[in-house]
């Protein structure tokens, strides 16, 4: 399984890194240091609270172009990343906003982080920033000629967007591993801070043969423990941060909290009766 390849573990946590806006996103507050300062705090707490990986994303950058992110984005990114990198021990991921995959492939190739995030990667989705349809194999193409084993976890109608048309979860499940070579899928909530359906994993799982099934947002410490019943990760922010908001800083005290609310999961899913 590839997240037992890349964190060691069958069960990762991997905490998020929202990056203060970068040059040329409609906030940028023209103080690259300041950023980069932030993305060293928050990426050292949670290593010190004993996440298994970190991604890394240019969230407040929004509003968001939907595919080719500036120039500028790129080179921040990829002096932020290459920073955090030699700061913590852990696997290193990318998420380009909104749907810039290229870029992501383009960042941890040249500083070796070990995945990217693809919001929308196949099919097409309605969104805030319009219609954006999936390039997997623009992607796939695109990583082969970079010679790099760079992990790709794909989000299954990913949130803050809807599907065009009419389609049921098992069949995008089944399309972005089994026609678009995802490494991992990603179920998330409608919306950041809102979980997904237990019954949507359970259905991901029954169709993956295989693939890791990922906790893409909405996970707390006292919901965590029935989620992992049928997921094989987590990614988590918001309620790492203090008091809980999208806008604060990591808490370590919250992060070890979390990661101990982990345990039970774990014990259930190493139970043989759940084998």
């Amino acid at each position: 399984m590839i997240t037992e390849k890349i964190f060691g573990k069958k069960n990762p946590v991997i905490g998020v890194v929202h990056l203060l806006p970068l040059p040329t996103s409609a906030r940028w507050g023209g103080n690259l240091k300041a950023v980069m300062e932030r993305a060293e705090q928050e990426a050292t707490a949670l290593a010190a609270g004993g996440v298994d990986g970190i991604i890394i994303e240019n969230f407040f950058d929004a509003p968001f172009t939907k595919d080719n992110v500036d120039p500028a984005t790129i080179s921040a990114m990829t002096l932020i990343v290459d920073r955090i990198m030699n700061l913590v021990m852990l696997p290193i991921g990318l998420n380009v906003l909104r749907n810039d995959a290229k870029a992501g492939l383009a960042i941890a190739s040249c500083v070796g982080a070990s995945f990217i995030r693809v919001n929308v990667y196949t099919g097409v989705m309605a969104t805030d920033q319009g219609f954006i349809e999936g390039k997997a194999h623009e992607i796939q193409k695109y990583r082969r000629e970079l010679g790099e084993d760079i992990a790709i976890f794909a989000d299954v109608l990913v949130k803050h967007a809807s599907p065009l048309g009419k389609i049921d979860l098992t069949t995008a499940v089944k399309d972005t591993i089994e026609r678009g070579l995802a490494d991992a899928v990603i179920l998330s909530g409608w919306a950041t801070g809102l979980p997904p359906y237990k019954e949507d994993l359970e259905l991901a799982q029954t169709v993956t043969n295989g693939t890791p099934v990922l906790i893409g947002s909405g996970a707390t410490p006292e919901n965590i423990a029935d989620l992992m019943t049928f997921a094989d990760g987590v990614i988590v922010s918001s309620s790492l941060k203090r008091h809980g908001k999208i806008d604060e800083t990591i808490d370590p005290t919250r992060v070890s909290q979390f990661m101990e609310a982990m345990q039970t999961p774990l014990i259930i899913n190493n139970n043989p009766k759940n084998i």
